[in-house]
């Protein structure tokens, strides 16, 4: 089976990605959202955590194969780097959303040399902006990052230009469009819902796909 169709599975059935079109989410910056994603949940259902790290080390080995360092976003990003650098022999370390207020004050986590080729590992891209800042804060700190790989990614226009205007590749498991399809196909939501889908990840500001 297809990595992204098989990862796509595995998200639905555990509920890590979760679609509600006739019952919108609502998210912390207000806009209305027909999928609830949380793969936090992929770490306690073994076989699907299993598919999630060997799916990432693939993708690292197919698309950064000189990576030296495996940087996890904190905080969902940290057990996915820890694991996969455990599979495949690599140091890791994670970055704090800011630097401590005490100790070293540190904001990257784990030994990181300058010039050291760095992979990010992220569990989740909508808008792009916090992977973009972890990249930021490990270019300024010397590292060569290759790019980013995560679970799964909205494919939001926003996220998309933003990601190419910091010159950042994202190389994920799967996407919003491969999980609505699935779940389609395997009736956790109407046929019909799919192009309701679409459309929010093409515009989520435009909440003309809800149901009146």
């Amino acid at each position: 089976m297809e990595l992204s169709k098989l990862i796509a599975k595995d998200l639905l059935s555990i509920k890590a990605v979760f679609f509600r079109p006739d019952e919108p989410f609502t998210w912390a910056s207000g806009i209305k959202s027909p999928v609830y994603c949380d793969n936090r949940l992929t770490l306690t259902a073994p076989a699907v955590r299993t598919d999630v790290e060997n799916g990432l080390v693939r993708l690292i080995k197919e698309n950064y194969p000189d990576a030296e360092v495996l940087m996890g976003t904190s905080t969902a990003g940290i057990a996915h780097a820890a694991i996969c650098g455990h599979i495949m022999g690599l140091p890791m370390g994670y970055v704090r959303s800011g630097a401590k207020d005490h100790g070293r004050q540190n904001q990257i986590e784990g030994r990181l040399e300058p010039g050291q080729k760095v992979v990010v590992v992220e569990d989740l891209i909508s808008t792009g902006g916090s992977v973009i800042e972890v990249v930021n804060v490990l270019r300024e700190a010397g590292a060569d990052v290759l790019g980013v790989v995560s679970i799964f990614t909205y494919g939001m226009k926003k996220g998309l230009e933003r990601l190419a205007a910091a010159d950042v590749k994202n190389v994920s498991l799967t996407n919003f469009d491969e999980i609505a399809a699935e779940a389609a196909a395997e009736g956790y939501i109407a046929e019909s819902d799919v192009a309701r889908l679409i459309a929010f990840r093409n515009d989520p500001s435009d909440e003309s796909w809800i149901k009146k």
